[in-house]
């Protein structure tokens, strides 16, 4: 009981929410547990440590959000258009989100990044390789867009880099001030940042 082949896809969706709504820290085991209604013992048959755990709900995030950010960034539409449509779907999750608990989640990445990254070795350095995984993908989108003449930056890489901070950033003042609004800017500061202009049709705003 408790060691089915879904409970520890229960583990890790409690943990996930846990962690959203009140961070790694504060949580312990047990509390993880009862949240996925699973023995204690089942915890420890799955996983190692809370850090193992940790691990396990940043891989299982990422490979949702790397879904989304593939078909988003990889698609047919114009490049800015991409990245545009990347930020629609951020500032709609976090309204869903804030919807559905009443605060705006933040991103998980970023929240565990300013938790956690001086504590454990281990997930910093998976922090890092997702956020280099994202800095790599928007690279590609600013690149094609450069070359259509779209973009005047010419060090493509380090853009990527700013896009994806300002994005982090942006989230994370909508989580410090409980409003999704803070994310409104983003598409004009993404075509400043790139030297971009709207194109004809194309809102300014998100």
């Amino acid at each position: 009981m408790g060691r089915s082949s879904d409970a520890r896809e229960k583990i890790l969706t409690a943990a996930q929410s846990l962690i959203e709504l009140r961070g790694y820290s504060a949580l312990g085991v047990a509390e993880i547990c009862k949240a996925a209604g699973v023995p204690k013992g089942s915890f420890y048959y799955f996983f190692e440590s809370k850090e193992a755990l940790a691990l396990a709900v940043i891989d299982e995030h990422w490979a949702s959000q790397q879904r989304d950010w593939i078909r988003i960034l990889r698609s047919d539409a114009e490049p800015l258009q991409r990245l545009r449509q990347l930020f629609e779907e951020t500032e709609a999750g976090q309204r869903a989100g804030q919807q559905s608990c009443g605060t705006v989640s933040g991103c998980l990445f970023g929240n565990l990044t300013l938790e956690m990254s001086n504590q454990t070795e281990a997930v910093r350095a998976r922090l890092q390789q997702i956020f280099d995984a994202q800095v790599d993908m928007v690279d590609a989108v600013i690149t094609d867009a450069r070359e259509r003449g779209e973009v005047t930056i010419t060090d493509t890489h380090e853009a990527a880099r700013s896009v994806v901070a300002q994005l982090e950033g942006q989230v994370l003042f909508a989580k410090l001030y409980n409003n999704t609004q803070r994310l409104d800017a983003l598409w004009m500061n993404c075509l400043a940042l790139l030297g971009a202009h709207a194109r004809p049709g194309t809102p300014a705003t998100i």
